[in-house]
């Protein structure tokens, strides 16, 4: 249940506290007065879209902190990494350089991984959602939503992408014999090229290597010659190994007067085999250089032939090799195109086949949950003063589909003897706010979101029909909080809590006020929606009465 919402710098809001109770709330006020920028709020919260228009002139930006009270342990929390309490608190943050910073129970979230949390927790409903209802290609989506078939959609969608992905492989298969023969004409002399380079798997990196040896050849007979005369010595100096051979005979000499000195004769005598051992393998490597110019032509040319196949078909040898053995296959696919289209067909055909069943237990669902679910819609419409309405589901097989192989369509009548039509064709304003409201409480009975807000979506609603939206909207707050936004003297009298919105002008800026009102505001309140701004001794008691009942 949303508690509270405090709200910062946005739009004419410069400050304020709401405090939303259990049951039934209404906001009221002038048009203008700035209703909907509570709304925007609430959406901000829920992860919806805030833009930097919203911030308050004057102001580096905008905030809004909502608390939730009762907040079942969503799997939500888990699977974010965030830590549940049933005492929760959102915050968000929008910023002129159009930053968003989103905190629940004081960790950071995106605003992505906000929206899923937000979906859980509140139901916003507005004058848009006619428009929702209207088209008939959200319609399969409600009953689906009534249905709760999740199991059977997800069984069919197996189904489904196995039939989608043979098809899309026979398509692939599928040229003609002009198109056929060019293909395997490349192919074939791809095949042939890349055969008579006969590459290796790292060859260009051995002969990169082996290049860039030859190619400083002259540096590194320098260098070793250096090191082995080091070693060794020459005819002027000793060399380490030398020096070592000495120093080690000197301490033998006299090792076996001391402990410690015998220890470091040991040290230096192992370090003396060490590098005498060092010295013959340098020696030995120094020996073994062999260079030729003529190898590195050979090498520059083998490399160019490399090179010209990594611009054609991958950057080393082992992607060149993987390419030609798809080039096989490929090619192998074609010349045998008959007979793998043959086997691919049989077993689009058995795709098809189970995907047909698993869409025909979809479809028997969705037309057991169409009858249950018009009735449902109907005990709502007869609620709503509605008793006279028709409402169906009307089917339309189809191919398959991502959503199975039906087509779903709303058809109703809005009077006695009248035939079914398309809802968007036969409701007037009035009867489509009836039949959103019918519809948005029938579906919200499957889910488990406790916060429902109605923003405006009685307009076009007036007299009897207004009193039975209203006792409607009483009668869901008595398992669910509600908000609502509206105009409607009937609505706002059957509140459990009225909260006032009101616009006002303070030092040449425009400031928005909420203000939750006693029974005497609330009657001057109801005044004012019924008479205008013209508020008399009749309008005032016509209020009291509305509230008395």
């Amino acid at each position: 249940m949303l508690s509270l919402l405090h709200i910062e710098n946005i739009a004419v809001i410069e400050r304020s506290d709401i405090s939303f109770d259990r049951g039934f709330n209404v906001l009221t006020g002038e048009t203008g007065a700035g209703k909907s920028i509570i709304i925007d709020a609430i959406s901000a919260i829920l992860g919806e879209r805030a833009y930097r228009d919203m911030i308050r002139t004057g102001t580096t930006k905008a905030s809004v902190r909502a608390v939730f009270t009762d907040v079942p342990q969503l799997s939500w929390f888990e699977d974010n990494g965030v830590e549940y309490d049933p005492e929760m608190v959102i915050q968000r943050e929008v910023y002129l350089d159009g930053k968003n910073v989103c905190r629940v129970n004081g960790a950071l979230v995106s605003v992505s991984i906000l929206r899923k949390l937000g979906t859980q927790l509140i139901n916003i409903h507005g004058q848009h959602d006619s428009a929702t209802l209207f088209d008939e290609a959200n319609h399969l989506q409600f009953l689906d939503a009534f249905a709760d078939n999740e199991g059977l959609r997800a069984e069919y969608a197996e189904k489904y992408e196995a039939v989608a992905k043979l098809r899309r492989e026979i398509d692939r298969m599928t040229m003609d014999e002009g198109e056929k023969l060019r293909r395997m004409e490349t192919l074939k002399y791809q095949i042939k090229e890349i055969e008579k380079a006969d590459l290796h798997p790292g060859e260009d990196e051995d002969l990169e290597e082996r290049r860039k040896l030859l190619q400083n050849s002259e540096k590194i007979a320098d260098g070793m010659n250096d090191a082995v005369e080091n070693l060794y010595g020459s005819d002027d100096a000793d060399g380490a190994a030398a020096m070592l051979a000495t120093a080690e005979r000197a301490l033998a000499r006299i090792s076996r007067f001391s402990d410690n000195i015998s220890d470091l004769h040991q040290r230096v005598a192992d370090l003396m085999y060490q590098v005498q051992d060092l010295a013959e393998e340098v020696r030995d490597a120094r020996d073994d250089l062999a260079y030729s110019a003529d190898e590195l032509e050979e090498i520059e040319s083998r490399l160019d032939v490399i090179h010209k196949l990594r611009r054609k078909y991958g950057v080393t040898c082992a992607d060149i090799l993987e390419y030609l053995d798809k080039a096989k296959k490929e090619l192998d696919e074609i010349e045998f195109a008959d007979d793998h289209l043959e086997r691919l067909k049989k077993k689009l055909h058995k795709a098809e086949k189970t995907a047909w069943e698993a869409a025909f237990a979809l479809r028997e669902n969705r037309k057991q949950t169409a009858v249950s679910m018009s009735q449902r819609i109907l005990t709502e419409l007869s609620q709503l003063d509605m008793p006279r309405v028709q409402f169906s589901c009307e089917f339309t097989e189809i191919e398959l589909t991502n959503n199975g192989a039906d087509s779903v369509a709303f058809y109703m009548s809005a009077n006695a003897g009248e035939a079914l039509k398309p809802m968007s064709k036969v409701a007037s304003g009035g009867e489509l706010a009836r039949i959103m409201l019918a519809m948005k409480n029938v579906l919200a009975e499957r889910d488990q979101v406790n916060t429902l807000i109605f923003d405006e979506v009685d307009t076009g609603v007036s007299g009897r029909a207004a009193q039975k939206v209203a006792e409607k909207l009483r009668s869901v707050a008595a398992h669910k909080q509600v908000l609502c936004v509206t105009h409607l003297p009937q609505l706002a009298a059957l509140a459990n809590t009225h909260l006032l919105i009101a616009k006002a002008e303070r030092d040449g800026r425009t400031y928005t006020t909420v203000t939750p009102l006693d029974i005497e505001g609330r009657k001057k309140e109801l005044a004012r929606i019924i008479g205008g701004t013209n508020i008399t001794e009749t309008t005032l008691k016509s209020a009291e009465e509305m509230l008395r009942v």
